[in-house]
């Protein structure tokens, strides 16, 4: 960043550090080309780009980079009107990139430093932002303070994060996952050793002492505790602590829902459960098969591989949702 070493409000300090002790090593910057700055204004504004047209009012700016910074990394173009992607520069330019650099050093916590560079466009100049994905998330408005002034990128918007997100960057940032957290109102016995062993058995004898290597059960004041994704997955009165941790599955006729033929509700355990949302899908595909001059082939309507990962990654993924915030059960569906 240009502007860094211009005065004591810049984004970066002359020890490498700050106030929180962090490092703010940079990475080395790296200038877009007139081509790839060309391909930039051909898109429209997304997860990880935004235009602005000025810094007239730099709440937006501002609270633009702290979503980047705690979400994906992102581009920012100032200079440029966001709707039409016209370029109409900036005056001053030097100014402007001094301007930023102590408004993000000033108004950001933990302190961050995104690249600014002075690019030109034909007759004018823009501000070229890049903000890295950064290991110290969550970064905030100093001003708001954590609980209300935290953002994340959703498609082109910057949205607050709630108590619940924050709290999943921090964890993010420790490098720990919500899967491994703790469960201390329960004990190790909450889980169901012997449903966890037959599931295994195909692949190795499970010992009590594995659960802990497999993150399925922690240690919490001393207590061996079982994790959230131990209970998830083995929890012998799991839909207690997750209610909406079960799948349904239904076959609608038509291409919306408001016709059911069938449907059913799927309380096993999460590798059961894929399995039997699988074959409730089966049931309602057509099958048929391909006679070869040697083999015969079987034919799906819905390709059985296709089937299996989509209901493996909607169990997998919505089971962790579900149980930090949203009230509804992983579904399937299929159409006639």
């Amino acid at each position: 960043m240009r502007a860094a070493n211009r005065g004591p409000h810049s984004g970066a300090s002359a020890s490498g550090s700050n106030s929180e002790g962090l490092s703010l090593q940079r990475l080395p910057s790296r200038v877009p080309s007139m081509t790839e700055l060309e391909e930039l204004l051909k898109r429209p504004e997304g997860k990880t780009l935004e235009f602005k047209r000025d810094l007239s009012s730099p709440d937006g700016a501002l609270k633009t980079i702290v979503a980047f910074a705690n979400t994906a990394g992102g581009t920012l173009l100032i200079g440029v009107e966001d709707r039409s992607r016209r370029v109409r520069g900036i005056a001053d330019a030097l100014d402007l990139e001094e301007r930023l650099a102590s408004l993000v050093s000033d108004s950001v916590s933990p302190r961050l430093l995104p690249e600014i560079e002075i690019l030109s466009w034909r007759r004018t100049q823009v501000l070229f932002v890049q903000v890295h994905p950064s290991p110290n998330r969550p970064h905030c408005l100093s001003r708001e303070g954590p609980a209300r002034g935290t953002y994340v990128r959703v498609g082109s918007t910057n949205r607050r994060a709630d108590a619940e997100l924050i709290e999943e960057l921090r964890r993010f940032a420790r490098g720990e996952g919500f899967d491994e957290q703790p469960m201390p109102g329960l004990d190790s016995e909450a889980l169901d050793f012997r449903a966890a062993s037959e599931w295994f058995a195909p692949v190795r004898k499970l010992a009590r002492r594995d659960l802990e290597t497999l993150r399925l059960v922690g240690t919490h004041q001393g207590r061996k505790v079982p994790t959230v994704g131990g209970m998830l997955l083995f929890g012998k009165d799991r839909e207690r602590h997750f209610p909406d941790a079960w799948v349904q599955a239904g076959r609608f006729r038509g291409s919306d829902r408001s016709h059911i033929i069938d449907r059913t509700q799927i309380h096993s355990l999460p590798v059961r459960a894929i399995e039997e949302a699988i074959a409730f899908v089966h049931k309602h595909s057509l099958h048929g098969a391909e006679i070869g001059p040697v083999r015969r082939k079987e034919r799906w309507s819905m390709p059985p591989v296709a089937v299996r990962a989509s209901r493996c990654s909607t169990t997998a993924s919505k089971s962790r949702i579900r149980a930090v915030s949203i009230p509804y059960p992983a579904s399937s569906a299929a159409f006639s």
